[in-house]
This record gives C-alpha cells, sequence and structure tokens, in this order.
C-alpha cells in the first residue's frame, strides 16, 4: 500500500509513501468528519518488523489514546499482519479501537485497494461501536478480530479471513455494523521480547533430527501437527524429552480448527502428547501461539501459567 516504484529496479516496488500520502485525497476521507493525528512509524517491509517494534507502536497508541484519540488506525504490510495485530491484541489496554489495515494491490497497479480499506479502517477506528474489540484488522469492508485473522492467499484481494469464526463485523456505506463481540482478555503484561520460541511443522518421514537440533537453541517450542494434533509415533518420544526442559505446544498445521483433547489414543496422538507434557494450543493456529508462548516467556512464566493462559486464549 505504501510502495512506489524503485528507482532503479524496473517493475519492483520499495517502501517510499508517508502517511500523509495515503491520506492525501483520499475519497471520501472529509465527508466522514473525523479528525486525524498522522504519524510515521516504522517505513520498513512488514517481515522486518520485530516483536519490540510493535511494543513500541502499542506504546505510541496507548499515548495516543490517553491524550484523547477515539481510536487508532495502523497501516503495515500484509506478510505479518496477522501476528503484528495478534501480538497487539495481547497487550492492548483500550476500549477505544486500534485498528490495522493494509493492501494486496499498490498504487502503481491497476484497482488498488489501498484507499478503501484505510477509509474503512478510519471509518472502524472512529465508531464507538467498534470499542472494546481490543485489535481488528479492517480489509476488503470486514471486520476481523486479531486472534482469528489469517491471510489465506499470497496475492488475492480477499487474502484475509476467520475461518473458525468469520468476521465480526462490516463497514457499508460508511457504518460499522458489528455482527458479534468476542470475548475480550486481561492484557499481558510486557516483558522481555527475546525470548527464543521455535516453530516446528510435522511432515511425512520426519526423522526427529531437525526437530532436535531446532530445540537445542529454544527456550520454547510449538509443533504444527497433523490435523487434530498428531505426529509420527517416532517424534512422540522425542517430544516428551523436549517437554521436559520447556514449554512445548501444539497445534494443528491445518490453519484451522482445534487440537483435540482426548479423541485418539495411538502414540502421536494428541492424547498421548498430552500425556508427555505437551500443552494444547486449541484453536490457535502455529504463529499466533508462537507469538503468545514468547510473551508468556519473555514475563517469567512457568509450565502452570503458560498452561492456563493457552486453555483460556486457546
Amino acid at each position: 500500500m505504501a510502495n512506489r516504484p524503485a528507482d532503479n529496479q524496473a517493475g519492483a516496488v520499495v517502501t517510499r509513501l508517508t502517511g500523509a500520502d495515503l491520506i492525501a485525497g483520499l475519497p471520501g476521507l472529509a465527508e466522514t468528519g473525523v479528525d486525524l493525528d498522522v504519524r510515521d512509524a516504522r517505513a520498513v517491509p512488514s517481515a522486518n518488523l520485530t516483536v519490540a517494534d510493535i511494543v513500541g507502536l502499542v506504546a505510541d497508541a496507548s499515548a495516543a489514546i490517553s491524550a484523547g484519540a477515539d481510536g487508532v488506525v495502523v497501516t503495515q504490510g500484509t506478510d505479518t499482519v496477522e501476528e503484528t495485530a495478534f501480538l497487539a491484541d495481547l497487550i492492548w489496554p483500550h476500549q477505544e479501537p486500534i485498528v490495522f489495515t493494509g493492501a494486496m494491490r499498490n498504487p502503481t497497479l491497476a484497482g488498488p485497494d489501498g484507499p478503501a480499506n484505510v477509509l474503512a479502517a478510519i471509518q472502524a477506528a472512529a465508531s464507538v461501536d467498534a470499542r472494546d474489540l481490543g485489535a481488528v484488522l479492517v480489509f476488503s469492508d470486514q471486520i476481523h478480530a486479531a486472534r482469528w485473522i489469517r491471510k489465506t492467499h499470497a496475492t488475492s484481494t480477499a487474502t484475509f479471513a476467520s475461518p473458525n469464526a468469520g468476521p465480526i463485523g462490516l463497514v457499508v456505506e460508511g457504518r460499522v455494523r458489528i455482527l458479534t463481540r468476542p470475548l475480550r482478555f486481561q492484557p499481558l503484561a510486557i516483558g522481555a521480547t527475546d525470548a527464543r520460541v521455535g516453530l516446528y511443522t510435522a511432515t511425512l518421514d520426519d526423522d526427529t533430527g531437525l526437530l532436535r537440533t531446532l530445540a537445542a537453541d529454544c527456550q520454547g517450542l510449538v509443533i504444527a501437527g497433523y490435523g487434530v494434533g498428531h505426529v509420527p509415533s517416532a517424534m512422540a518420544p522425542v517430544l516428551e524429552e523436549i517437554a521436559a526442559s520447556m514449554p512445548v505446544v501444539l497445534v494443528s498445521r491445518t490453519g484451522a480448527g482445534p487440537v483435540l483433547h482426548h479423541t485418539y489414543g495411538a502414540v502421536g496422538s494428541e492424547t498421548d502428547l498430552q500425556r508427555r507434557g505437551l500443552i494444547n494450543g486449541g484453536l490457535l493456529d502455529a504463529y499466533k501461539a508462537r507469538i503468545l508462548l514468547k510473551m508468556l516467556l519473555g514475563n517469567g512464566a512457568g509450565h502452570a501459567v503458560i498452561a492456563a493462559e493457552f486453555a483460556r486464549r486457546g
């Protein structure tokens, strides 16, 4: 959305546009009557963002709310927004909304979607109906809860979906319509942001060598298992060994649906892995589970607290 062609790369785009550029001449903005305070933060590709960056962004946004803002809009690249929005949701303390948005088509392409997304995000952030939702993503006139949003396609403007819940609201003719209100949790305390949490996906004919190598350099681990939370039987004792020394969270690699608790009982099943000490990640996808585990470890949480938080939030 904030890209322009690079001077020395034919056809390629780089980050160039400022926040003021994004709203300059935005159709429909004047009709909203919203007063905007536009600020630039990190003008980098979203792939370069860090947890510390987002913690800092949330602090700045929180200060704006405390100074009287009715809501906050954050524009960023879509590569990592499902993770950054979820992180913001975990630590956002206000009733006022923090709204993430972006674009799939940059301004050099026909039919860029950025302007419409920015306008809808502004309308959502200014609406009293959008209060007490935490962090949300507004895209293609849909409002999604940060905890459920997934990027499901590499190029489509309809990429964002919430497979487990659907959108929680819509922006229709400039009006915010909230269809359902997800339960909000107490914001997490902000501790260290440098806890090393690995993400490992179970795959066919895995010999567990890479798993051992990864775990040796981690403080916590997320395992994306098959289906409802299964791994090859040969992996089960290795995971039990790892889970004895660090928290290991089990999620589904499918990206939708829950990890079960006690339906299957074979070696490597969800029942077996939980008996071996793995923590059930519930409905959280692998990327969000990693963010939650990273934040909990940064707070110094032990196994019992981590398991309880995943039981509540997953």
